[in-house]
């Protein structure tokens, strides 16, 4: 148990002061359960200094992306309240080490959700959607990293922004969007990108994150991953996010 609270603080540290770390695991040691363990141990440091959990973030959502790191499952993290960011405000570039964005949707839930869900079923705990960025911030030197390593630093997850929330009624399941910095579109995709669909993502959470005892709360927030490639951002650009019937979201670097 040591060694997982030993890189739970390597990555917990490097995550707090924004300074990045060397790869521990290049020879895919550890393994996957060790990794959420470390994942789990880190984020338990954040909840002594006081951050509260608000939900899930998914992972290694696109098919293409899963074939490419030998995955048969999805990858999730944990998210904090000190991971939120407000619409419209400003963040500090130097509380990150080499940050990128990624446009995404997210679920807001009303009701608890647990372990085998079908997609109706998921569907009937969404309070509501909302356009959202995710900003990842792998703490590893150069954004290089084996799967258990990535899972271990929560999946990349830093922070995350929330547009207005919609009625989930709105057929979600394949909403164009453009991702621009600086008003330059840099990303075009679709909602479908994520699982062929993001209600599966939402599922894959509700399994995942009851298997690990933690099943998805009333009020959490699932963001269901990235819907096209990351892109680098840099001190003074605006990041926003256009979806279609979902509107805009952003912020400022």
């Amino acid at each position: 148990m040591s060694h997982i609270n030993d890189y739970a603080k390597l990555l917990d540290d490097a995550a707090h002061f924004a300074h990045e770390v060397e790869q521990f695991d290049t020879d895919n040691r550890l393994s996957l359960d060790d990794a959420y363990a470390i994942q789990a141990a880190s984020l338990a440091r954040r909840a002594e200094r006081g951050e509260t959990r608000v939900g899930v973030k998914m992972g290694f959502t696109s098919r293409a992306k899963m074939i490419q790191m030998g995955l048969s499952d999805v990858i999730w993290g944990r998210l904090t309240s000190g991971m939120q960011i407000e619409e419209g405000t400003s963040i500090d570039f130097k509380r990150y080490v080499h940050p990128r964005v990624e446009p995404e949707i997210a679920f807001i839930l009303k009701k608890p959700l647990e372990g085998n869900v079908t997609g109706p079923q998921a569907l009937a705990a969404v309070e509501a959607i909302a356009p959202a960025i995710e900003i990842i911030d792998s703490r590893y030197k150069d954004f290089k990293f084996t799967l258990p390593e990535v899972i271990a630093d929560n999946a990349s997850s830093s922070g995350f922004v929330i547009g207005a929330w919609h009625s989930p009624h709105v057929d979600f399941s394949n909403l164009g969007l453009a991702m621009s910095i600086n008003g330059r579109t840099v990303q075009v995709g679709s909602t479908a990108a994520l699982l062929g669909h993001p209600l599966r993502s939402l599922v894959a959470a509700a399994r995942l994150s009851a298997a690990a005892g933690e099943p998805l709360q009333a009020g959490w927030i699932v963001m269901a991953g990235g819907a096209t490639p990351a892109e680098y951002i840099k001190p003074g650009q605006y990041v926003s996010v256009e979806m279609e019937s979902l509107g805009r979201v952003g912020f400022h670097v």
